[in-house]
């Protein structure tokens, strides 16, 4: 087959249409991103100020933001994930309660993706 009996193939409309859709949830992930790594900054160091000892309810702000902490760990900004001052147990309770009510929110949202394009394939 020469060059002009090849059929016309639609592939590059697509393939331009998916880089352009990758390409726009990277910078949207990196936003986020951001957006989360300047208010755990914030957060961190107005908790870091309060001299009181981190009971239950600051336990549990920690326990949620220590997930997202990742990001500036990997690359070395130090942030504080955990009260050294605290009351004990009920931080304790407050910091578990905290990471995996944070983890439940990740990963029932990214499972329920998942089952929702499942379905939209129709290969369940």
């Amino acid at each position: 087959m020469t060059n002009d009996q090849r059929p016309m193939s639609n592939e590059g409309p697509t393939r331009m249409r998916w880089r352009c859709k990758t390409a726009l949830r990277a910078l949207c992930i990196l936003a986020v991103a951001a957006c989360i790594g300047w208010g755990l900054n914030r957060s961190a160091a107005s908790l870091k100020r309060d001299l009181r000892p981190a009971g239950f309810a600051r336990g549990m702000v920690q326990g949620a933001l220590m997930p997202l902490a990742m990001p500036n760990l990997l690359i070395g900004y130090d942030v504080d994930v955990y009260a050294t001052n605290n009351t004990g147990r009920t931080y304790k309770l407050g910091y578990a309660l905290g990471v995996n009510l944070c983890g439940l929110v990740f990963f029932g949202f990214f499972f329920w993706r998942v089952s929702r394009l499942r379905r939209r394939d129709g290969s369940q």
